[in-house]
């Protein structure tokens, strides 16, 4: 007979996660976490002289920032996902063209996909943010492929117009890295950090 016990983690206080991304909010879910989620509002602009590090964990930290300051009380768990080749920033297409452009871009290469997070509770005195890197290695893309993609309804919301959980997956060659990370957050890396903070405990 096999015994199994009821494991769990417990949560220590409100925790908010500052983003309407369905994939962070899918990750953060499948573990069991209880959270609530909350826009920060902030504007995604590029300040010059930023490396693309430094964007991602600015941006990251102002959208947490933002949502602390209205829940005093709370953890805040915020990020910013970004896809960058040959030092370019790849935001989100605007429209097909410039998806099909940024796809023909990836198609055959590596490029690189940085998530930075940033925690913070306690009205501000504890916090912890990291930025995590990934390469992603597309395979060559045929034409039709990239029309058949550009024509879903996947590009558009996401850096660097693809999404690699969805139909995307069948793009890629290799990851080297956190694959959580390419969806949008660094799941091995978050939970270390929630777990230093004290703001999760597992239990058995």
């Amino acid at each position: 007979m096999i015994i199994t016990s009821q494991k769990r983690i417990c949560m220590n206080g409100l925790f908010i996660l500052a983003s309407l991304s369905p994939r962070r909010n899918e990750m953060l879910t499948g573990l069991g976490l209880e959270f609530t989620v909350e826009a920060s509002g902030v504007e995604e602009n590029h300040l010059n002289g930023e490396t693309p590090a430094e964007h991602a964990l600015r941006l990251a930290r102002t959208k947490a920032m933002v949502v602390a300051a209205r829940h005093p009380g709370a953890w805040v768990l915020a990020a910013d996902t970004i896809v960058v080749v040959d030092g370019t920033i790849l935001g989100k297409p605007t429209d097909p063209e410039n998806a099909r452009a940024m796809l023909r871009r990836l198609s055959g290469r590596e490029h690189r996909v940085i998530t930075a997070f940033f925690i913070v509770g306690e009205g501000g005195a504890r916090q912890i943010t990291r930025a995590v890197e990934s390469s992603v290695f597309f395979r060559d893309l045929d034409d039709d492929e990239i029309d058949w993609y550009v024509a879903s309804d996947e590009p558009y919301d996401k850096a660097g117009g693809y999404a690699i959980q969805g139909k995307a997956a069948s793009f890629v060659a290799e990851i080297r890295g956190s694959g959580t990370n390419v969806i949008g957050l660094p799941l091995a890396e978050v939970v270390q950090a929630m777990k230093r903070l004290n703001i999760v405990r597992f239990s058995g």
